[in-house]
């Protein structure tokens, strides 16, 4: 039988559960004192196992919100930073190898914009014959993500200029409620779980949640952070505004047929409103506009286009593998 997902799986967490020599070791180290010595780790032989993740992104949190029992002075710790480059290094490899070097931004642009059919990936199969638990699963799945969405974005806007810059910004306005707090999308997403009677704190699922939706949110978290991934990230933003309207359209159609509360219905009906507007934004505004200042950083979009791709593919076909064999996805 499937795993039902129950309030009781969401609590907060100071630390995830360590699965792994690489995650127990920074759950360990971020126990002490800042400056504590950090340990020198092997290399992971899995780019995209769960070890490797659940390690990146706990020092990741550092930079969205104070861990409880983590001195905040962690965040800028040299040595820890120079633990978890050679984790993004192992992350990053992996991720330009499977991208392959056929990078042509134009296709990768109009691959995009194809009409998808509305049964396929994981919002067509919730849309035509998905149950209520692997609605409430897939919540789940995507709350590490909601209760950062577009955070991880603004790094990119010091880091791009002109009409690029004003675009995005005018992105990330809508994404953060027009000025309204009740409207942030992070906040319609907390409302969303609250609605499913699901647990709305942040992090609250973390151990629970697939590793491939752990190594899409690291890989949003590793193109911001980094300067000279500006343009992969552009990309990534690229493919999530490009592709939200039609996948939102799905999952209103899905909701309402499983009467799920208002809530959950709202949340994707304002992507399906906004995204479709952000599309035309990203794609002539963002990307056009850095291409007129920054040539060069073409197959970096290109490559954060596939990338997104590539895990967002790698995360569909865990869950519907699992709930077409009626067992759950749930990690």
């Amino acid at each position: 039988m499937p795993m039902q997902v129950d309030r009781k799986l969401g609590h907060s967490r100071t630390l995830p559960a360590p699965c792994g020599e690489l995650s127990a070791a920074i759950v360990a180290t971020l126990g002490k004192p800042a400056g504590s010595p950090v340990p020198v780790l092997p290399t992971p032989d899995d780019p995209y196992g769960r070890d490797l993740h659940v390690a990146l992104h706990t020092c990741y949190a550092l930079h969205y919100e104070n861990l409880e029992g983590v001195d905040p002075a962690w965040e800028w710790d040299p040595a820890l930073l120079g633990l978890r480059a050679d984790l993004e290094r192992t992350f990053l490899d992996a991720l330009r190898a499977d991208a392959g070097q056929d990078l042509d931004l134009d296709a990768e642009l109009d691959e995009l914009l194809l009409t998808p059919d509305r049964d396929s990936g994981v919002s067509g199969y919730l849309r035509s014959e998905g149950k209520l638990w692997q609605m409430r699963e897939y919540f789940v799945h995507r709350s590490i993500l909601h209760h950062q969405e577009a955070d991880p974005y603004a790094w990119l806007i010091p880091r791009i200029r002109g009409e690029a810059k004003a675009a995005l910004v005018a992105v990330e306005f809508d994404e953060f409620g027009g000025g309204h707090g009740d409207r942030i999308h992070q906040r319609l997403y907390a409302d969303l779980l609250r609605g499913a009677d699901l647990d709305a704190e942040f992090l609250s699922y973390f151990d629970v949640v697939a590793t491939p939706m752990l190594a899409l949110v690291n890989m949003m978290t590793l193109f911001g952070l980094h300067r000279d991934l500006r343009g992969a990230g552009v990309g990534h933003f690229a493919s999530v505004e490009i592709t939200s309207s039609p996948a939102s359209r799905n999952m209103v159609e899905a909701l309402e047929r499983l009467d799920a509360d208002p809530a959950c219905v709202h949340f994707y009906r304002e992507h399906v409103e906004a995204d479709a507007v952000h599309e035309q934004l990203m794609r002539h505004g963002v990307i056009g506009g850095l291409l007129e200042t920054e040539p060069a950083l073409r197959d970096s979009i290109a490559f954060g286009i596939r990338a997104t791709g590539l895990l967002e593919d790698r995360f569909a076909d865990h869950v519907l593998d699992c709930w077409r064999a009626d067992r759950t996805s749930l990690h």
